[in-house]
Formats: C-alpha cells, sequence, structure tokens
C-alpha cells in the first residue's frame, strides 16, 4: 500500500472485497458520491469515517492511513498561465508608464505603484523558476 494516496487505497481494497462504492456507502452512513469523491482523491472521509472504513475494507486504520500526499488539484496548464500572467504583467506596468509619462498623465506615486508591481512579478517568476 505504500506510496498510494488514499483514494487509491480505498479503491483497492474496495475492489479486492468484490464491493461497490454503494456497498461501502451504506455501511458507514454515507453518499456513494462521497466514496467516489475519496477514491478520486477530490475529498477524504471525515476522521471519525477512518476507523469504521477501516474494519470495513479489512486493515488497520495504520495501514489505511499510511498513504502519500495526494496528488495537486491544481488544473493542467495552471503553470503554464501563471508564468505568462507573470511575465506579461511587468510588460503592461512598463509600457503605461512609458504612454501615461509621455501623455503628461502619470504623477510619480502611480508610476513608482506600476514599476513596484512589475518589479514584484519579475520577482515572483524568478523564485518559480528556482523551483
Amino acid at each position: 500500500m505504500a506510496n498510494k494516496s488514499m483514494g487509491e487505497i480505498i479503491s483497492a481494497l474496495r475492489k479486492e472485497k468484490g464491493m461497490t462504492q454503494k456497498d461501502i456507502a451504506d455501511k458507514l452512513g454515507v453518499t456513494d458520491k462521497a466514496v467516489s469523491k475519496w477514491e478520486r482523491d477530490v475529498a477524504f472521509p471525515d476522521t471519525a469515517t477512518i476507523p469504521k472504513l477501516a474494519e470495513i475494507l479489512g486493515v488497520s486504520v495504520e495501514d489505511l492511513m499510511q498513504a502519500k500526499a495526494a496528488p495537486s488539484a491544481a488544473p493542467k496548464g495552471v503553470d503554464r498561465i501563471v508564468k505568462l500572467v507573470l511575465k506579461a504583467v511587468p510588460l503592461a506596468m512598463g509600457v503605461t508608464v512609458v504612454v501615461t509619462s509621455v501623455l503628461g498623465e502619470l504623477d510619480m506615486q502611480s508610476g513608482f505603484t506600476m514599476l513596484g508591481l512589475g518589479l514584484a512579478c519579475i520577482g515572483a517568476y524568478l523564485l518559480q523558476q528556482k523551483d
């Protein structure tokens, strides 16, 4: 059971027992949709439910709890979008400062604020690249 998420462990043990999600749900007094969410690592059983779930699945609570961390729930492509935004904001702030300055509409505080936001985004982008 090592290196599996709790949902993978629940699913595997349930299938080994020849049980359906509805069977587990009925014994625990929850919905089969709740069991489905557990198995997909979208949600986790309530702490009060875990001992009964372990008993139903025929394992100890310790065995059930020795799961690896669930995979990140962030949708695919989010990292790419974040990187794009962190690169685009500094450019937009720079262009805004230049254009408003040329038009004579830029006050010093707004200029420093926009440039500060741009620099903060550049810093966040560079920190993200280190990981």
